[in-house]
């Protein structure tokens, strides 16, 4: 029966790298057998004159197979001998920057402002640079279709500081475009509305109801539910009760703290869990209710019980909000300063910029096609060089910290331990790494910077032949709370560039879909969901991953002529282990000074000697500003 449904689903079409690498690779992340059993597999990818093209590869990408194993054999199995140092160079460059992600890429664009003549070397341990701003890119019915995988948006580009508005001025990205090449009224034009659907396997019936319960409106300017909140409601699979308190809770208008001040409300609500704020302030009590909102806290990666009911209703959008009197959701800057592949194109210019030779052009709108010739990112002797597939290993001063002028950066590449020198050293890295890899640090400083915490996130992308199946449903976005993929959506619809969006039904398009791993209810906080969540992602097969998309999408779409060994053309897999950085705010220590060093991102990103840090996490926040903006402190940190 099982290989019948295989065949039904498509899992037998060879449209992605399903074969031996991805099964080794995860049996390899979880210790059960050498990376070495796989390491020298050459993967099936887009190929050009200069070799293999990172953004058109498929099957399992983000953090792929190659990327993490030596990084986890030095931090969690604590090597430190790599061998003899087998290649090293005998120039010293002026800085090398430890990770090419936003905030590494920043941190170069920063640094080459203030010293033009310098010589820079970025070392990071992926395939491509970008970081999380990862670039999709697929081949169907000769056309080329660009999505992004994972950092999504410029998102309210006018609270951005000087630093991050600096840096897109300087790239020459205009925000008022968007206005015009975000399609506001594409779904709306093609009645794409929001909706909630409830499996068969949890709830005793598939069923679509179109109505959305918070978490995609913010996002996605969708048509308005073609039915009332009363009838939505009447159509969910939940018993009489469920339905009558579900129906409350989204119409209610009862004040959760009465004769309460703004101020004496946000000292209620900052301690509540969401599930508590519901069950305490707003009586909710069915466990249909509950079940139903329980995993679309999205990226916060836990569950109900473990999330701020401050990041449930005001950064989610969760059904409450209007009762807690604080928030004013309806002022949010619009969601459209999005380019095709996301914060890709931001990481592309400034790559470009660094190094003219990478790909042609000037401008935010040539990027969207430009091809890079990434034999051209590590060229001996240009003043500005990107090594990928390069994992540090150790940073150290030669001498005493206070007193050293050079650095030494050792790195593994392809099996060989690698040297360089630099006056100075960004690590702009995953920063809890940081304590293996920079060992002559403080202790506190170590504890500090191991204390970062971040979300894991999956990004999944599947790209159909066309996208009537979502016309004929009338729906544009779906939250699928006890699905193995917390949602799917149509992609944003964006024209730049001379790129056209699928506006026709036929047309082919990207699904984009999120898995959110955690483990709800056993009384695990957000730090202790987290490492099980990331085990998982490493963990799981591609296979696996994919079947749960085509089954998810056969199931949502039933009725509406779509079928998944017809319709799907390629699968792209993001997966993020450690994905977002954020802080537990049920659960941390608060302090009145933002600043304060107790704080685990401010006391770990201290600058040490010739060593300064960066990266979104020193911010504790996943955004495009945050990136940038500890970029540019790290930079001015440096003697």
């Amino acid at each position: 029966m099982k290989k019948s449904r295989d065949r039904e689903l498509g899992m037998n079409r060879g449209i992605t790298r399903r074969d031996i690498l991805h099964g080794a690779g995860a049996l390899a992340a979880a210790g059960l057998i050498p990376a070495s059993a796989f390491s020298k597999q050459a993967p099936s990818a887009p190929r050009g004159a200069s070799g293999i093209y990172p953004p058109g590869l498929t099957g399992l990408r983000g953090s792929h197979v190659g990327s993490f194993e030596v990084a986890h054999e030095l931090a969690r199995d604590g090597r430190t001998d790599w061998g003899p140092v087998d290649e090293s160079e005998s120039d010293i460059y002026d800085l090398v920057i430890v990770g090419a992600g936003l905030s590494g890429l920043s941190a170069a664009h920063f640094y080459r402002k203030s010293h033009p003549d310098a010589r820079i070397l970025i070392l990071d341990n992926h395939d491509d640079f970008g970081g999380h701003a990862k670039r999709n890119e697929f081949e169907v019915g000769g056309r080329n279709i660009i999505g992004y995988g994972g950092s999504q948006t410029l998102e309210e580009p006018s609270s951005y500081g000087i630093p991050s508005k600096t840096l897109l001025k300087d790239l020459g990205v205009d925000l008022d475009f968007f206005n015009d090449a975000y399609d506001g009224e594409f779904f709306r034009r093609n009645g794409l509305a929001g909706a909630v659907f409830f499996d068969k396997a949890n709830w005793g019936a598939d069923r679509l109801v179109h109505y959305d319960l918070g978490s995609l409106r913010y996002t996605l300017p969708l048509e308005e539910s073609p039915v009332s909140v009363g009838e939505a409601v009447k159509m969910m699979p939940m018993s009489a009760a469920g339905q009558a308190e579900m129906l409350r809770l989204l119409t209610t208008s009862a004040d959760a703290f009465p004769g309460m001040n703004e101020a004496e409300r946000w000292e209620a609500i900052e301690d509540l869990s969401y599930r508590d704020y519901l069950s305490e302030q707003l009586d909710v009590s069915e466990p249909e209710v509950f079940a139903a909102l329980q995993a679309l806290t999205t990226d916060l990666s836990a569950g109900i019980e473990s999330v701020s009911a401050i990041d449930a209703l005001e950064y989610i959008g969760l059904p409450g909000a209007n009762s807690a009197g604080l928030f004013n959701l309806e002022d949010a800057e619009p969601y459209i300063h999005h380019f095709l592949d996301g914060n890709a194109s931001i990481a592309r210019m400034i790559v470009r910029n660094l190094i003219p030779d990478v790909a042609p052009g000037s401008t935010m709108h040539d990027i969207v096609r430009a091809r890079f010739d990434y034999s051209k990112l590590d060229v001996s002797d240009a003043p500005a060089r990107i090594r990928l597939n390069s994992t540090v290993v150790d940073v150290r001063h030669e001498g005493e910290a206070g007193s050293a002028k050079i650095l030494q950066v050792n790195y593994v590449r392809d099996g060989k331990h690698a040297q360089v020198k630099a006056k100075h050293c960004i690590m702009a890295c995953y920063n809890a790494i940081i304590p293996s890899v920079c060992k002559e640090l403080p202790t506190n400083q170590k504890e500090a910077l191991s204390g970062i915490l971040k979300t894991p996130i999956m990004y999944t992308n599947v790209v159909v032949n066309n996208w009537r199946a979502w016309q004929s449903a009338g729906i544009g976005a779906v939250s699928m709370p006890t699905g193995y993929h917390v949602n799917a959506m149509l992609d944003f619809p964006i024209n730049m560039g001379g790129y056209e969006f699928a506006d026709s039904p036929d047309d082919p398009m990207i699904v984009h879909m999120e898995r959110f791993p955690h483990m709800p209810n056993q009384g695990l906080s957000m730090r202790e969901q987290a490492p099980i969540g990331r085990a998982e992602l490493l963990t799981t097969s591609f296979e696996t991953i994919e079947r749960h998309a085509r089954e998810q999408l056969a199931s949502l779409l039933q009725g509406h002529d779509f079928d998944p060994a017809r319709d799907i053309e390629a699968i792209t897999v993001n997966r993020w282990p450690h994905g977002y950085a954020t802080r537990d705010w049920l659960e941390d220590d608060y302090y009145e000074d933002r600043l304060d060093k107790r704080y685990p991102h401010i006391g770990g990103r201290q600058p040490f000697g010739r060593i300064a840090i960066a990266n979104s996490d020193s911010q504790a926040q996943a955004t495009f500003d945050a990136a940038v903006d500890q970029a540019y402190r790290a930079v001015s940190e440096l003697a």
